[in-house]
């Protein structure tokens, strides 16, 4: 196993080409929730819709938490023409992209007030896409390294594609299609949207021409008899990575780790979806928001991600994940803070950039934990499952942040104390986790530390 002992060791590790190809990846991943999550907030809070629509607008992304259910296609299908070309995962990557290219032209011709039918569709087709390739990406992610390699490396794969995760969400693809709609620039969200479309043509060209280093592990060989065929097809496609998940782990372990990633990071997702609508509310323009929260937060992130890694890789992902949980957690209290003094920027600045630091840690151990679980032969399947189920939190749960906020009458700092809180069942939650496995309840299959 390749040990990583110190920062020049793990700028070593990085001039591995696949890391380049996994941080672009990561970019196409976290784009999406630009579109339909900080652009279309702002747009619709300008257009004079609640709090509490706006937070139930954000329920389109509840298709991150069932994308499990056609994970198996994508691992499994091969797009005609694509995936001769580019390989499985780069052909369901550009055919989601050309998806979200189309609805995103779609939506720029949608009026919030008018038409938010139309709207909310159009950014549910972006989510699904999304969700979608996300699939493809994780598999990628995973299946680009050799059994012998994973403890040194997946937690620097995760550190990259966290990194271009936040590029494309925040300090890069975030920060410019803010700034475009700002009060400097001025083009109308509309006008943003059609910019965005014209990007993703771009993008989509760079995925074409990049060499891939994936290699693709061989198909599972089914025989099944004609008479039986169906029964078979689903049990092999659909069931039998689910089954294999349980029956690797054990059901008490299995339900202990589905039980942590639903509720590990709810706390920080409501935080998630109301801040650009406390940003506003307390007094700061799109133009610093664009600024400290994309910009500057996303840069944080993407930088300590590789700082994530390397703590990681020294002391354990379990021990990362409780670390960076509770001072995750805490940073939130921050916001509680500027809630209180109003839109001061240094402070702002500052509680950016805690909780971007505590946020990367998190990430990077929170992506290498599930990494670690997941079976080569169903990478996909079994990724996109516990992705689901903490995307489920993420979203559908966190949905409800606008009518807790519009339930404690616009008491924000209440509100991030709530959000701090939260993390408590989580922790708890890896704690058993941690006992199960240090019991021997993988049977030595899955290394994390702690």
């Amino acid at each position: 196993m390749i040990k990583v002992t110190n920062f020049s060791d793990s700028l070593l590790q990085l001039r591995d080409s696949r890391y380049l190809t996994i941080l672009l990846f990561g970019f196409c991943s976290g784009f999406p929730w630009v579109l339909h999550g900080s652009i279309l907030t702002i747009w619709l809070q300008e257009s004079g819709l609640s709090r509490s629509s706006i937070g139930v607008f954000g329920v389109v992304a509840t298709v991150y938490a069932f994308n499990w259910l056609w994970a198996p296609i994508i691992d499994r299908f091969k797009i005609p023409f694509l995936s001769r070309s580019l390989g499985q995962r780069r052909s369901w990557i550009v055919f989601c992209q050309s998806i979200i290219a189309v609805l995103v032209f779609a939506m720029s011709f949608a009026d919030p007030v008018g038409n938010l039918l139309a709207l909310a569709l159009f950014a549910l087709g972006i989510a699904v896409s999304s969700a979608t390739l996300d699939i493809a990406v994780d598999a990628y992610r995973i299946k680009a390294f050799q059994l012998h390699e994973m403890d040194a490396k997946l937690p620097y794969a995760a550190a990259m594609s966290t990194s271009g995760w936040f590029a494309g969400y925040g300090f890069l693809g975030g920060a410019i299609a803010l700034a475009l709609g700002g009060e400097t620039i001025g083009f109308s969200w509309s006008q943003v949207y059609q910019i965005i479309g014209c990007f993703y043509v771009f993008l989509n060209l760079l995925i074409c021409v990049i060499p891939s280093p994936e290699a693709e592990e061989p198909e599972i060989r089914e025989v099944v008899s004609g008479d039986q065929l169906p029964t078979g097809w689903l049990m092999m496609k659909v069931l039998v990575p689910y089954k294999e998940f349980f029956d690797r782990c054990g059901m008490k372990l299995a339900t202990s780790i589905l039980l942590f990633l639903l509720f590990f990071r709810l706390g920080e997702a409501m935080l998630g979806r109301m801040s650009i609508v406390f940003y506003g509310e307390i007094g700061f323009s799109v133009d610093q928001i664009s600024f400290y929260q994309k910009f500057y937060g996303g840069l944080l992130t993407a930088g300590f991600s590789l700082v994530g890694a390397m703590v990681n890789t020294r002391f354990g992902v379990i021990k990362g994940l409780f670390v960076a949980g509770i001072a995750m957690a805490s940073a939130n209290l921050l916001f509680a803070v500027l809630a209180a003094v109003g839109p001061n920027a240094k402070l702002f600045a500052f509680a950016l950039g805690v909780d971007n630091f505590f946020q990367a840690f998190a990430t990077v151990a929170f992506v290498s934990f599930i990494s670690y679980f997941t079976s080569r032969t169903y990478t996909g399947t079994q990724y996109a499952l516990m992705s689901s189920v903490s995307n489920f939190g993420r979203t559908t749960l966190a949905a409800g942040s606008g009518f807790v906020i519009d339930f404690l009458d616009g008491d924000w700092t209440v509100f991030f104390v709530i959000t701090t809180l939260l993390v408590i069942p989580g922790l708890l939650l890896l704690l058993r986790v941690s006992r199960l496995l240090s019991g021997g309840r993988n049977d030595g299959k899955v290394h994390l530390g702690g």
